[in-house]
């Protein structure tokens, strides 16, 4: 999956990357369903792999517009797996009590430990996304924050976390459709806020902030991949696979089981 990959130092534009793109799978939504149902098993094993050797932590970042498939991707692609190794975190608006230390701070706390997969549902980059499209602080403020990421990433990659970031990219015209049905449905109208209108009027300056928070921040030990997602299936299948490639990669054994267990018998 390298083509979807934002390389470190390289000149990365958006515009490069075709949202409607499904060429990584050899077949159409109903044989990408059936391979992502493989996946998902997959998961589950490696997951359950993952928290009984206690060795590794494992961070997915998740970031969108708008609409993007953040809630959905979760939903569908984490389908199965222990709930007891792992867990969704949500970064909203920041409360006062969090605005008052530095912007990491509430991050930093959600972190994973040994044998647990953490998922942010929005990350901490939203302080270079939206305080820099509304002007929340100055230019020099927000510019800073590339270098305090990269490093605030480096540490957790050094103590032993695997970080993978994926932006799922979708259209204007996408998300449209999506904002509409998310109206025009009683069961999805409470997923819409006004300001989500707002927020699309801006959807030019997202995009530039995006394209700088990526190439800013893709490096070894803390990778970007854009996911194109205006087709739920493939941005599933396609996240799926980039995570499960990545587990198996770690190479996670089974703890060792006491000595002589063989020989009980259960009467």
């Amino acid at each position: 999956m390298k083509k979807y990959r934002v390389e470190s130092g390289s000149s990365f534009r958006l515009e490069h990357f075709d949202p409607n793109d499904t060429s990584a799978f050899k077949g159409g939504k109903q044989e990408a369903l059936v391979a992502l149902e493989a996946l998902n098993k997959n998961l589950e094993r490696l997951q359950e792999l993952l928290f009984a050797e206690g060795k590794h932590k494992v961070l997915v970042v998740l970031q969108a517009m708008d609409a993007g498939g953040k809630d959905g991707t979760i939903r569908v692609v984490f389908d199965g797996v222990d709930p007891s190794g792992v867990r969704v975190a949500s970064f909203g608006v920041p409360t006062e009590h969090e605005l008052a230390r530095d912007y990491l701070w509430r991050v930093h706390q959600q972190v994973p430990r040994k044998g647990e997969l953490v998922i942010f549902n929005r990350s901490h980059y939203e302080d270079v996304l939206v305080v820099r499209v509304k002007n929340l602080v100055p230019k020099e403020v927000w510019q800073k924050r590339y270098h305090h990421i990269r490093e605030f990433e480096r540490m957790l990659a050094d103590e032993g976390t695997t970080i993978l970031k994926f932006f799922l990219h979708i259209s204007k015209d996408e998300q449209r459709e999506r904002l509409q049905e998310r109206l025009d449905n009683p069961e999805k109208r409470w997923k819409f806020r006004k300001g989500d209108l707002d927020d699309r009027k801006l959807w030019d300056q997202y995009q530039e902030a995006f394209e700088d928070a990526l190439r800013e921040t893709s490096t070894a030990y803390a990778p970007w991949y854009v996911i194109p997602a205006n087709k739920n299936w493939y941005r599933n299948w396609l996240v799926s696979s980039i995570l499960v490639e990545t587990l198996e990669s770690l190479k996670m054994q089974y703890p060792k089981p006491e000595i002589g267990l063989e020989k009980i018998v259960i009467e």
